[in-house]
């Protein structure tokens, strides 16, 4: 199986190239946009392993929830390739990806979704405990038992993060992030099971349907307009 995954949840974006078990994967160069820079990097990827767009099994994205924007640039790309080359599709969920990357069993996945809020999600042994959510940091859910990795920029972004969950959180892991390679590692064994997803149907995650304060909330907080 020979599968390529595209991750733009957050900056910079990669690539990953699932070679029979084996990962090859590429970041986004610095100070780029996405937008600008997924295509030629997924490209160029399979040319140094000797393959085209057309010779791959299957493509997996990064669903979100994350960067509108970014979402955005992986889910149309993917898109476009499935329709392009015929290819099988599918979407994982971002949170889920960050999660499984870390090996641990109990894993509270949290990134920074700005405005002041969280995106969250808890997995037991793979197992959605509660749903990809966002949240303010003081209002986070709580498991309720005890031995759960917390990981995520959100940890290192709102501090207060530490003191609402002390009670269940015994390691955390703030520098674990999503990455294209932590995506194919969920899609190959799902598309070799057979499941896709129709690329007309592929959407992105958002989670929230807001990308910024309004005006009077800024106002209202003691800031600009």
């Amino acid at each position: 199986m020979k599968i390529l995954a595209l991750e733009t949840a957050v900056d910079p974006g990669s690539v990953a190239l699932w070679l029979e078990g084996e990962i090859v994967e590429r970041f986004c160069p610095e100070g780029l946009s996405n937008s600008a820079t997924l295509l030629p990097l997924a490209a160029q990827i399979l040319a140094d392993a000797g393959l085209s767009f057309a010779c791959l099994d299957g493509l997996a994205f990064g669903q979100g929830p994350g960067a509108f924007t970014g979402l955005r640039v992986s889910c149309g790309l993917a898109q476009g390739l499935a329709i392009a080359h015929d290819l099988p599709l599918l979407g994982v969920g971002t949170l889920e990806a960050v999660a499984a990357s870390t090996g641990g069993e109990r894993v509270m996945t949290m990134l920074d979704a700005r405005m002041g809020e969280v995106y969250c999600a808890a997995f037991d042994r793979g197992c959605r405990v509660f749903a990809e959510g966002v949240y303010a940091p003081e209002a986070l859910p709580l498991p309720d038992s005890t031995g759960w990795l917390a990981c995520g920029n959100a940890l290192a972004v709102y501090p207060q993060i530490r003191e609402r969950l002390a009670g269940c959180v015994v390691e955390w892991r703030p520098e674990i992030m999503p990455c294209a390679s932590a995506v194919v590692r969920l899609a190959a064994p799902r598309l070799m099971r057979g499941e896709r997803l129709d690329p007309a149907d592929a959407v992105p995650l958002y989670v929230r349907d807001k990308v910024a304060k309004t005006i009077a909330e800024r106002l209202a907080e003691g800031g600009h307009a």
